[in-house]
């Protein structure tokens, strides 16, 4: 993949011939990559945007949507590049830029500011912004102001929620700063991009069973080829009772955000993959979202890992039957490193079986009260049968706070349990999207009863 520097505060690509026969060939591997900003038109698209392929004297290339707003330009009405997935890249990477990238799209810098995210970095404000912008060409607060018109602009044509509910649900303090960012990304409106939205990609918001909540039909768009029934039968193999559900096509869970709680299910049976959700806060719809991306490996690049996989001969069948594998992140990073300890030198069943002993010794229902699912309703209908209660997985802190001896596990892995989640609680060990691979690998074998497999297993899915 063609590199990047930044001239004259412009972001440059190294190899401009290989952006621009990528947008000759309309190539959709490239689609996250990199945007085609358009001197002429002053907009900026996928690299598979069907449009007339413009002069190569008329075209720069910026590595995100967010510079080449900061440049002047918007966002192609026709390709949609605001929805196209993010690069791998920021996930394969673990220098300063990627780990930034990677919080960034958690929702950091809109939670806490620029500050805050040089902070959990290890750096100063000014030292990341500097790094950031000679690399990118764009700020993280601009960064961060571009990924929030992103996913306002996803809630505008997927559901009718009203623009103050969308204001905050994608990170925006105020509805001035939303209505500004969303003209400024889109040239538009928001009331005039919902009038567009006749054929909206997914469904509109509904009811929610819990009449406080809201409850969304969205879809995810995921690099392509994804195979969701692969995906589906590791999480199946591995759902704990009364925490997680996989039926025909959906996987389905209670999670704990931030904010509060939120029930999400999965449709994986085609992309884009189907979400819906029923959020108990609202502001809490970028981190649920980022965090189910992480899940499905939305933006990972199968194109590459077939390729690679398929050099071993032992391998190169199962990789041309399988297209689209790649490796599962996850929805809850300290649940992810907890379920793992329990997980050592047993069965996944059987995993799972003490994962759900876990669960029933120091669980809680979702909001402290009982969960149900009936068999009507939006909700009911994605989960299927008659009434039943889901629970979240502890935290780290409830699991730190419970008596070893009175887990039903064996001592020592009760202990290493017990251990682990203090660490995690008290930040010693910290499993944020930007954190260091290989800090954090070291720490966790430092741990008794965590070998090189487990801390490897856990670094690959959390901080994916």
């Amino acid at each position: 993949m063609a590199t990047a520097l930044v001239h004259q505060n412009v972001l440059v690509f190294h190899d401009h011939d290989q952006c621009y026969q990528a947008i000759q060939s309309r190539d959709a591997r490239f689609d996250g990559y990199f945007v085609t900003a358009v001197r002429t038109t002053g907009i900026y698209c996928r690299p598979s945007c069907p449009a007339r392929t413009p002069l190569r004297s008329n075209v720069e290339f910026f590595s995100t949507g967010g510079a080449a707003q900061q440049h002047g330009y918007r966002a192609c009405k026709r390709c949609r590049p605001e929805l196209a997935p993010d690069s791998p890249e920021w996930n394969l990477r673990s220098d300063l830029v990627g780990r930034a990238m990677r919080l960034i799209s958690e929702g950091e810098v809109d939670r806490g500011g620029v500050g805050p995210l040089a902070a959990r970095l290890g750096y100063s404000s000014r030292q990341l912004q500097r790094v950031v912008r000679s690399e990118l060409g764009a700020s993280p607060a601009v960064l961060a102001r571009a990924r929030r018109a992103q996913a306002a602009r996803v809630l505008i044509d997927q559901s009718d929620l009203p623009f103050t509910q969308v204001a905050f649900a994608s990170g925006f303090s105020s509805v001035r700063q939303f209505n500004d960012a969303i003209q400024g990304a889109f040239a538009a409106s928001p009331t005039a991009l919902r009038a567009q939205a006749i054929a909206p990609l997914g469904g509109r918001s509904s009811v929610a069973q819990h009449p406080e909540w809201v409850c969304l039909e969205l879809r995810l768009e995921i690099r392509e080829p994804f195979s969701g029934a692969k995906l589906l039968e590791y999480l199946r193999a591995r759902a704990i009772e009364g925490v997680e559900e996989v039926q025909d096509n959906t996987y389905t869970r209670l999670l704990r955000l931030d904010s509060g709680c939120s029930w999400l299910s999965l449709d994986l049976s085609s992309t884009p993959v189907g979400l819906t959700v029923e959020l108990e806060n609202s502001r809490d719809l970028p981190q649920l979202m980022a965090r189910c991306r992480a899940l499905l490996g939305a933006d990972a690049d199968p194109c590459s890992g077939d390729e690679y996989l398929a050099k071993s001969r032992a391998l190169k069948a199962m990789i041309a039957a399988n297209p689209g594998l790649r490796s599962p992140g996850c929805l809850d990073p300290h649940e992810l490193a907890i379920r793992a300890v329990l997980g050592q030198q047993i069965t996944v069943a059987a995993a799972a079986i003490a994962a759900g002993r876990l669960v029933a010794a120091v669980g809680r229902s979702g909001s402290g009260s009982e969960f149900e699912r009936r068999g009507s309703g939006l909700s009911g209908a994605r989960v299927g049968g008659t009434k039943h209660q889901m629970v979240t997985f502890p935290t780290a802190a409830e699991v730190a706070g419970v008596d070893p001896a009175l887990l039903p596990l064996p001592s020592a892995r009760a202990r290493c349990v017990v251990e682990l989640a203090e660490t995690l609680a008290t930040g010693q060990i910290s499993l944020h999207a930007g954190a260091d691979r290989e800090l954090v690998y070291n720490q966790l074998k430092a741990l008794r009863g965590i070998g090189p497999w487990t801390a490897g297993y856990i670094v690959l899915r959390a901080l994916q």
